[in-house]
């Protein structure tokens, strides 16, 4: 079983979550402030985060940054009712998904496993496993799951990787936010076009020499995103 990080200041929820995670068998540590889950991230080392936005002192958005600044492990925002500012912006400082407090369990297990998945996403998913393939200045390896640029290896965060993977595996196919949604983050029960929309964001800025031009991963004006084609 995966091991969990919850960084939540209500005491309640952390007991909830972690009574709840530790039913299903899960490793978890619990802390209060940002601070703390910093220092807990290099000392467990979990393979998952679940962070509240809603932090004494160092604030979730910060505690965000700061773990994507040296580390790819999954971060699941927690977050209560009305913070759909906050859950943007976290969305943009590389979370890979979100859960609405106050949440169950099984909501809660079922965004995790979610989001594990794409740490490493099934060859049925992302294309054929054949080895390193050149796509303009970007090396796609889909057996080693590793993404370089010009020679240089990039830090995708899970959901980044993913889409990568999924829309190279279809290049010049458009696909909706919705088909999105549900292939890569697998929310086939409602639909979020905020988890998609960051998410290119962040991976224009990492893969695209002018993201504001993106000449990878490009928009379809009305519908959705599609790879490619690039330019002759």
């Amino acid at each position: 079983m995966p091991r969990v990080l919850l960084i939540e200041d209500d005491p309640a929820v952390r007991r909830g979550v972690v009574l709840g995670l530790s039913r299903n068998g899960h490793e978890t540590e619990a802390v209060g402030t940002g601070e703390d889950g910093l220092e807990a991230l290099v000392a467990f080392k979990p393979d998952l985060v679940l962070l509240d936005l809603m932090l004494p002192g160092m604030n979730g958005l910060e505690v965000c940054r700061r773990v994507r600044g040296t580390s790819r492990v999954p971060i699941v925002i927690l977050s209560a009712r009305g913070d759909d500012i906050d859950v943007v912006v976290g969305l943009e400082a590389g979370a890979d998904d979100y859960v609405v407090k106050p949440a169950g369990a099984a909501v809660i297990e079922a965004r995790m496993r979610a989001v594990l998945r794409r740490v490493a996403p099934a060859q049925a998913d992302t294309g054929p496993g054949t080895g390193p393939t050149r796509i303009g200045d970007l090396e796609i390896d889909r057996d080693a799951l590793i993404v370089r640029k010009n020679g240089e290896e990039l830090p995708l965060a899970p959901s980044e990787l993913k889409l990568l993977l999924f829309l190279s595996a279809a290049p010049e196919r458009t696909f909706s936010r919705q088909q999105l949604l549900e292939d890569v983050w697998e929310h086939s029960y409602y639909g979020d076009a905020r988890l998609v929309d960051a998410c290119v964001m962040r991976l224009r800025s990492k893969i695209e020499e002018d993201p504001r031009h993106p000449v990878y991963v490009q928009t379809v004006r009305g519908f959705g995103y599609r790879f490619g084609p690039l330019p002759a």
